[in-house]
């Protein structure tokens, strides 16, 4: 008997179905795809921990269809294997990373040839494919290389929309668009347009993403230690900060279910991104706001999903492994850190029970084993853990 063929709505907000944003680039440059059998690699790795939802970003490179592929694959070894993408079409302006100054009132050329290749992609792997993601916080104001208005994605949602409509697109797949909180509109009111009024009305889904990491630095009024702690042990400081972060993160899901509730929009928000560095030599190091670390790390990781799974909300925490590109001339830059495991397999401290119960017997990351970092010695891990900076 055929096994009944799942949908967003079944996976999305069932604890069930843990998500996680994944790409599998091992090296400094993302000229360097990995490949196949190293998405299956992976692939093994994310399954053994629960893992059955995968977000990617866009389709430019080869990586989205040959994660596809591989997890095609990996189905058709073994009838059991279960996993499914939320998959990222990339939406620019106009001179977007070019020399030339960004006009973030002009979509790039490049964007109908992504929308394209994402509905390709949709249609060729409809039983893996459940969420389209029109655009990464391609609308909030800071992404200044890139960001489009909100009329961009709308134009884009409604195309996708239209193709469902017509029977070019599974009827059940779920479009959305994944940007930050307030281009959600829950923070800053200039985000308050028509645009994303009809735009909120479009999607099948709100995907926020909330980052009280960054805001240790930009927006430090949580984190810092206030004065009826300050008698607390180093470690009781730390944990009574990382509840305040999972706090700052509730807060900005919050206000963006109040703003869809004020204009009128009844629609399952979801967190599409949101997670923590291990390692920093910048804004968020031991002489800025002391945010990173693996012991705190593994204290986010383990409250939101905590909150996440008993709210019903599901969660891509971002991410799976460390990619090296992301900031390719700083190796201690905190872009290159936010994985679960380092980019060699090492499992970081969020994640040591894992290891523990022996989920990862027998897995390997390009041939090395799946193994705690600091060797499982939590005496070594603290000595690099300093409570945030006092009030």
């Amino acid at each position: 008997m055929k096994k009944q063929e799942l949908t967003a709505k079944d996976i999305l907000g069932n604890p069930d179905f843990q998500a996680i944003s994944y790409e599998g680039y091992r090296e400094n440059s993302r000229e360097i795809q990995p490949s196949v059998a190293q998405l299956k690699e992976d692939l093994e790795i994310l399954s053994a921990m629960g893992i059955k939802i995968l977000r990617t970003y866009n389709v430019q490179f080869a990586h989205a269809s040959n994660l596809l592929q591989a997890i095609r694959e990996m189905k058709e070894e073994n009838s059991e294997f279960e996993m499914y993408v939320m998959l990222g079409a990339w939406i620019d302006c106009k001179n977007a990373w070019t020399d030339m100054e960004p006009d973030h009132y002009v979509e790039s050329e490049q964007n109908e040839g992504e929308i394209e290749r994402a509905v390709a992609l949709v249609n060729k792997y409809a039983d893996i494919v459940k969420v389209l993601a029109i655009g990464n916080e391609a609308m909030v104001k800071w992404a200044t290389s890139y960001h489009v208005q909100p009329s961009v994605i709308l134009k884009w949602v409604n195309y996708v929309q239209d193709l469902k409509k017509s029977g070019h697109l599974p009827a059940e797949l779920w479009v959305t668009s994944s940007d930050d909180f307030s281009s959600w509109g829950g923070g800053d009111t200039l985000y308050h347009t028509e645009d994303l009024k009809k735009l909120a009305q479009a999607v099948d889904y709100i995907s926020i993403h909330t980052y009280p990491y960054h805001n240790t630095h930009y927006n430090p009024a949580f984190w810092n230690v206030p004065h009826e702690e300050s008698h607390l042990s180093e470690v009781e400081k730390v944990d009574a900060a990382m509840v305040r972060a999972r706090d700052f993160a509730k807060a900005q899901y919050d206000s963006v279910l109040a703003y869809m509730q004020h204009i009128g929009i009844d629609k399952p928000i979801h967190i599409g991104e949101t997670g923590w560095a291990s390692t920093s030599d910048g804004f968020y190091g031991i002489e800025g706001s002391r945010a990173t670390d693996e012991y705190k790390q593994g204290k986010y990781y383990q409250l939101m999903r905590e909150w996440t799974d008993a709210a019903g909300i599901s969660c891509f925490y971002f991410e799976a492994f460390n990619e090296p590109w992301k900031d390719a001339k700083n190796a201690q830059g905190s872009e290159n850190h936010f994985g679960l495991f380092s980019e060699t397999g090492l499992a970081k401290y969020a994640i040591w029970d894992l290891v523990d119960q022996g989920v990862f017997d027998g897995l390997t990351r390009d041939g090395n084993p799946i193994i705690k970092t600091f060797g499982g010695n939590k005496e070594e891990l603290f000595k690099y853990v300093q409570a945030p900076p006092a009030m």
